[in-house]
């Protein structure tokens, strides 16, 4: 395969902060490759720094030869008044490129993305809308690459799945930062995480996101060993170091420099090692009440700007209830949410709160937040300290809840990144005890770590929450049932969310009923349950191995022994100090490693499980 760029020991950071460095990465024809990674790694950075935005502080960088990388930003910026044509050709204008016409150029391209009226205000164009207005006048330039910076942030679920498509679809090699893992899962045919966890700054995996996770758990699992092997060496080496001076004398240069290499390679793994475990701690504070009916909605309908959303919505919510609600922007999931919180009225219908019912809402568009205040008024208005789960904490001990420093207090609200002000809106509302709540969009900005503490936060909640996302991944885990909408005034129920999308292809169909959809699983499940109760009630009961598990049986010990071989090979390598100028080793040393030892696992569980067998007989 052909090579479009390749980068090495790519350094950047600034005054008060090292974004990453000594990183290397590549990229090949037909590559379309997920980087992810912590807040504050550099994501977006690394990306400009690769397309010639910015400039690396070191490194070699190399471009083929006449390529043309094209950066699309997370945020989509356009004049006031201009329309689709006109950004268009204004890009165009920009490349200095004409060889056709301008309009024909800018017509076509807008054409192959969807658009029809090309003169509409780009002022009324939906998220999902205005992404692809970003993507047409980016591929207007005829990329060879083109690098996108969270583009599902801020769409809904019909603009990630267009977007999806197209990714897929498309055969512009691409780079693409994103939280997103259901998007990840179904475009990527490679993953880089950007992480101070691992040996040059990245982690790689050829595939989806799933095998990426696998391949990074064996990675981890890996250098976690090869820590406890490395402490164990240091240990013996600081002995040998304090021997006296007959001890001293046998000493060499070499040895002493290898015990040397190995501290600083110990506490290198260390400092890796524990980079994983700086995520943000959510826990939201429940009520605990008993009342079995929060909230229900009876026959509620609503209007806005003369088009109907719902009509005739029945809802009940009670603890422990976790409902998703589904359907296009506009269609009035934002809307349902605060006739919820009693922010807005029904039209039609009637709300019943249960008394004194305590409601918190995360609002996409964070209007909770000053631009002007420092994070220190952002997460304590008045004083120094806080009140949650009935005790008072320092200002300075809640910011470091949320990966936040202390010397970051007195920095402005507009000054953090997107991620940062999330945390601050999370960490606010987990000061709140609430019966309910009101989710709208509290997964953009977060990175992955921070999604999945947020999921089981969410999953531990014991009242009632109701969550708008478009992350496929979060709604499906967290979601018992859903209510679609579908920007008709209709509303529909449904219990996964695979129902709602075979109902959003296919409208006319009717969607399969909550109930028998969820007895055809249950019979399902239980047939599948009691065809296989009778093999493992024989096997709870054999008292015989076969012939092939006595061959098994019988070969165990030499296996065993040999794994362990391999197993202590591997230690000795992945101990090697020289390992830590060389990242590509110490990611295979580390993996090999984890499956080793893993190895030796396995076999010694299955010899006890036929020595069992065997020794009934």
């Amino acid at each position: 395969m052909s090579n479009l760029l390749s980068a090495r020991h790519l350094t950047k950071s600034y005054p008060s902060n090292v974004l990453f460095e000594d990183v290397a990465i590549q990229l090949i024809v037909g590559d379309r490759v997920g980087l992810i990674g912590p807040n504050g790694a550099g994501k977006s950075t690394l990306m400009k720094v690769l397309v010639g935005v910015e400039e690396a502080d070191t490194g070699e960088l190399i471009r083929r030869k006449g390529s043309k990388l094209v950066y699309v930003a997370q945020d989509d910026r356009f004049e006031p008044d201009a329309t689709p044509i006109s950004a268009v050709t204004a890009e165009l204008a920009s490349d200095g490129d004409d060889r056709v016409d301008g309009d024909t150029r800018a017509s076509i391209v807008l054409s192959k993305l969807g658009f029809t009226d090309f003169t509409r205000s780009v002022s009324t164009l939906s998220g999902g809308w205005r992404k692809r207005l970003s993507l047409a006048c980016a591929l207007v330039h005829d990329p060879d690459v083109l690098m996108l910076d969270e583009p599902t942030n801020h769409l809904d679920l019909e603009g990630v799945l267009w977007l999806e498509s197209f990714v897929k679809n498309s055969n512009i090699t691409m780079m693409f930062v994103t939280h997103d893992r259901r998007f990840l899962e179904n475009t990527a045919n490679r993953i880089i995480e950007l992480s101070k966890a691992f040996p040059g700054g990245t982690f790689e995996a050829e595939g989806n996101y799933t095998n990426f996770i696998r391949r990074k758990e064996e990675f981890l699992d890996g250098q976690a060993a090869a820590q406890s092997i490395l402490a164990n060496k240091v240990k013996r080496d600081t002995a040998w170091l304090r021997q006296g001076i007959q001890g001293r004398q046998t000493r060499n240069k070499t040895q002493v420099e290898d015990a040397t290499a190995r501290r600083g390679e110990l506490k290198a793994t260390k400092d890796r090692n524990a980079a994983p475990t700086k995520t943000t701690t959510i826990d939201f504070q429940a009520t605990d009440r008993k009342t079995k009916k929060l909230l229900a909605l009876h026959a509620v309908g609503k209007a806005m700007g003369g088009k109907q959303l719902f009509n005739s919505l029945d809802l009940v919510l009670t603890p422990g209830q976790r409902l998703g609600l589904l359907g296009p922007n506009g269609s009035g999931k934002t809307t349902l949410l605060r006739l919820m919180s009693g922010d807005l009225e029904p039209d039609t219908g009637t709300i019943k709160r249960a008394a004194e019912l305590r409601t918190v809402v995360f609002s996409q568009h964070r209007g909770t937040l000053v631009p002007e205040q420092t994070l220190h008024e952002a997460l304590c208005p008045i004083g120094d300290m806080v009140e949650y789960g009935g005790r008072m904490i320092h200002v300075s001990g809640w910011a470091k809840r949320f990966l936040f420093e202390p010397d970051q207090l007195s920095t402005s609200v507009k000054n953090l990144s997107g991620g940062e002000q999330a945390r601050v809106l999370i960490a606010n509302l987990m000061l709140n005890p609430a019966d309910v709540l009101l989710l709208d969009e509290p997964t953009n900005d977060l990175d992955i770590p921070s999604l999945e503490v947020l999921e089981q936060a969410l999953l531990e909640f014991p009242g009632a929450l109701v969550l708008v996302t478009h992350d496929r991944f979060m709604l499906e885990r967290i979601a018992t049932e859903y209510i679609g909408l579908d920007d008709h005034g209709g509303a529909k129920s449904f219990v996964t969310y695979g129902q709602w999308n075979k109902y959003r292809k296919n409208p006319s169909a009717s969607a399969a009923t909550p109930n028998s959809g969820s007895s055809k699983k249950a019979k399902k499940s239980k047939a599948s349950k009691t065809k296989n109760a009778a093999p493992e009630k024989d096997n709870r009961l054999r008292n015989k191995l076969t012939y092939k598990e006595k061959r098994e049986y019988d070969g165990m010990e030499k296996a065993i022994l040999e794994a362990e071989k391999d197993a202590a090979k591997s230690e000795r390598a992945a101990a090697d100090p020289s390992l830590s100028s060389d990242h590509v080793r110490s990611t295979s040393a580390y993996e090999s490693l984890s499956n080793a030892q893993g190895r030796v696992k396995e076999l010694y569980a299955r010899w006890s499980e036929l020595d069992a067998i065997q020794n009934r007989a």
